[in-house]
């Protein structure tokens, strides 16, 4: 592999290296676990990776959709502050480094993980070294308990994904306050696309305001999620290419699955968050777009958009979910 390659296809392409030997039976019962895990409300004191089967099982099932979800959050938060661009970041739980692979696609800064399962970062610089990609094989790898002992060095940026869940409230609280106190530049959480993930988020997000951070995406404003809890949530989705291990342990056929996630990039930085965020899927009808926005005023609104209104017309049917709305001209 070379520095040329598509960071998407060198992960690609280290995961199935990373797989090689590995009996698909021992995998599907590690992911299985991991699975009940993930979909869970388990908040454990000990790694939840406890050994080379666990994280390979891991990496090869989660890491591309955590690599996507970390991608789509890092490409709105790169729309809302294009001028910025982090020289440190630290993934803080990252693993085996799926957020440091998006954070190397975005920008070439010095990356650190951390992560209290020895046999994750293990593997997460095994596949880094696998890359050919020079940012990620500079990778730092480093053993570091999450939660309340947490201790932090000043950087730009913090990638926090996927990792709140597996925390007891103390210590999520008390990761955010670490991450807000040692980033200068911006902080990225990212948490599964579900009502408690969202709430999760939300929490993430008002403490961060409170420790003076401005919202960057995808919301247009830093004022009250204007979301009425218990309702609904805000997430979105990000598509994904199946491994054949996702298809062994679903036994789907389908070449890809939908990752819903829900995220908060905010920044101490100059940004420009989008007037208004697509957050739900839009509905194309004969001759007309409707589309679920959250707005810079600070509420939820639908708008229709028809062929009477030309070119917006035609933007809107390629709108996406997540996308900001209008797009830029």
């Amino acid at each position: 592999m070379n520095e040329n390659v598509p960071v998407p296809e060198a992960l690609r392409s280290a995961l199935a290296g990373l797989l090689d030997g590995l009996p698909p039976s021992q995998a599907a019962q590690a992911v299985d676990r991991l699975i009940a895990n993930y979909r869970g409300a388990t908040q454990t004191h000990a790694p939840v990776l406890r050994d080379r089967s666990d994280v390979a099982a891991y990496a090869a099932y989660r890491m591309p959709a955590t690599f996507e979800a970390v991608r789509s959050a890092l490409a709105a938060l790169q729309d809302a502050a294009p001028d910025w661009a982090p020289a440190t970041h630290t993934d803080i739980g990252g693993g085996t480094g799926a957020a440091s692979w998006a954070v190397a696609e975005a920008w070439e800064p010095a990356t650190t993980v951390l992560d209290w399962a020895e046999p994750a970062l293990a593997i997460g610089r095994e596949l880094a070294d696998a890359s050919g990609i020079p940012v990620l094989r500079a990778v730092r790898w480093e053993r570091a308990r999450i939660g309340t002992a947490l201790d932090l060095s000043e950087t730009d940026l913090i990638t926090v994904s996927y990792v709140l869940n597996e925390l007891t409230v103390q210590d999520r609280q008390a990761l955010v306050d670490a991450a807000a106190r040692a980033a200068t530049g911006a902080v990225v959480i990212v948490e599964p696309g579900t009502p408690d993930g969202y709430a999760r988020i939300i929490e993430a997000r008002d403490r961060l305001i409170a420790a003076g951070f401005a919202i960057a995406a995808p919301c247009p404003h830093s004022a009250a999620c204007p979301i009425e809890p218990g309702k609904d949530w805000c997430h979105f989705s990000a598509r994904v290419s199946r491994s054949s291990l996702h298809r062994q342990v679903k036994g789907g056929s389908l070449a890809y699955e939908d990752e819903k996630f829900s995220y908060v990039a905010a920044v101490r930085v100059p940004a420009v968050p989008a007037v208004n965020r697509v957050v739900r899927r839009p509905q194309i009808r004969k001759g007309q777009v409707l589309l679920d926005l959250c707005t810079v005023e600070e509420v939820l609104r639908r708008d229709t958009v028809t062929k009477r209104h030309g070119p917006l017309y035609r933007a809107a049917r390629d709108a996406d979910w997540g996308d900001a709305w209008p797009p830029a001209e």
